[in-house]
């Protein structure tokens, strides 16, 4: 089945649907339960996989290790999964790539199960290996999840739906963490992982009932090459920009996961602090939604953004100079607020501008930049903290959302009108 684009709504006289009924409506609301499911499943993997490596290499560039494999994949290869979701079947691209998060998830729960405890590299080699296969899936379901919305919605409804779409992977982040290290601490990290195996599965039967609208129809001699993508974004400077700010929010949020095992060591707590400081960061995003739904009526978006940036500077640099676990929590609350805030402003803007006919690709390009900055992110706050400090870590980080805060100018940007 074909979707019907969000513009196609233009003449209906009805009244927007709320946030309830949204998440209430079959498709729309399928996604969005499925979402916050699996997301609990990526969450769990993401850190008891932070957790065991960390326990057993001793090692922060190990840890970044994790970030790296689940989410650099998605650079090279992503472009490629958006040219899909524009030629090809959005409904079933979204469950294969759930398919293979259940993959990675399930055969590291059975390797944990067989091995017990993990020690040493070649442990925390086949821990990559298997958090390399969820990557894949992100890497095939991520442009089909984002460029499937418009045609369960309407244009009015866009605000709404952007902040429903954003708060799954949010409520996932509180729960995810603090679930994931709890179960790993008092029973064993292969039930954790297979915990997560099973989120994704129930999300692949809730797609696969919702029958989801395979796409739209486009015009003969369509050029779907990822290349017409980039002209796209390269002519369209306001586009450019926004993608850039969308990777310098996913790099910012780096450090509640990569970091957090060396953060809660050097404060002395144990693996169930890990679990708290980022979900720390979550909660502070569930904040963030109802933030982001009081800013976004009175000013325009391109503002919002500035404050969502503003205040995951101000939380980052925070975090380097806390000296109790608490402080720390409460400081990434205040980052994760900023982090919810910046990255839903960013994708409505980005959705509401991009044409129909590229959607998937240019949506690959936004998981490029927000996901793909991660395994950087990763990489360098591991080095910076293995070999320098802690501090000079999340500083750097907040430097670059600073940067990236500065240069984005909205009074020298085109917000009204459609790209080229």
């Amino acid at each position: 089945m074909r979707g019907v684009p969000e513009n196609s709504a233009a003449g209906d006289q009805t009244p927007p649907r709320g946030a309830v009924r949204l998440t209430l409506d079959r498709q729309f609301g399928a996604l969005f339960w499925g979402k916050l499911i699996s997301g609990v499943g990526i969450w769990i993997h993401s850190i008891v996989a932070a957790v065991v490596v960390y326990a057993a290499t001793g090692s922060a560039l190990w840890v970044g290790l994790v970030s790296v494999v689940q989410f650099a994949p998605q650079i090279f290869l992503t472009p490629l999964s958006g040219t899909w979701a524009d030629r090809g079947n959005i409904g079933r691209q979204i469950v294969l790539g759930r398919v293979l998060c259940f993959l990675g998830s399930g055969s590291l729960a059975a390797f944990c199960f067989v091995r017990g405890d993990l020690e040493g590299q070649l442990d925390a080699v086949i821990v990559l290996a298997a958090t390399l296969i969820t990557g894949l899936g992100f890497v095939v379901g991520g442009p089909a999840q984002q460029s499937i919305i418009p045609l369960l919605i309407r244009r009015d409804e866009f605000p709404t739906a952007m902040a429903l779409n954003s708060l799954p992977m949010t409520l996932a982040r509180v729960a995810g963490p603090a679930g994931g290290t709890f179960v790993a601490a008092q029973y064993s990290p292969a039930l954790a992982f297979a915990l997560a195996g099973l989120a994704h599965a129930l999300f692949v039967v809730m797609t696969m009932l919702a029958a989801l609208p395979a796409g739209t129809e486009q015009a003969a001699g369509t050029d779907f090459r990822v290349r017409a993508a980039l002209s796209y974004v390269r002519r369209d400077r306001t586009m450019l920009l926004l993608l850039i700010v969308v990777a310098a929010v996913g790099f910012g949020s780096e450090p509640s996961i990569t970091l957090a095992p060396v953060i809660a060591d050097e404060l002395g707590g144990g693996t169930h602090v890990v679990g708290q400081l980022t979900g720390a960061f979550g909660l502070g995003a569930v904040v963030g939604f109802f933030a982001y739904r009081l800013l976004s009526w009175p000013a325009r978006q391109p503002r919002v953004l500035q404050v969502g940036l503003a205040a995951m500077i101000l939380g980052t640099t925070l975090v380097a100079l806390a000296p109790t676990p608490v402080t720390a929590m409460c400081a990434f609350a205040v980052a994760g607020v900023g982090f919810m805030i910046a990255n839903t402003a960013a994708m409505n803007l980005v959705q509401l501008r991009v044409p129909q006919v590229m959607r998937g690709r240019v949506m690959a390009l936004w998981m490029v930049g927000f996901v793909g900055s991660r395994p950087l992110a990763s990489i360098l706050e591991g080095i910076l903290a293995d070999a320098v400090s802690l501090e000079a870590a999340l500083l750097v980080t907040a430097g670059v959302i600073l940067t990236v805060f500065i240069a984005f100018r909205p009074k020298r940007l085109d917000f009204t009108a459609d790209g080229p």
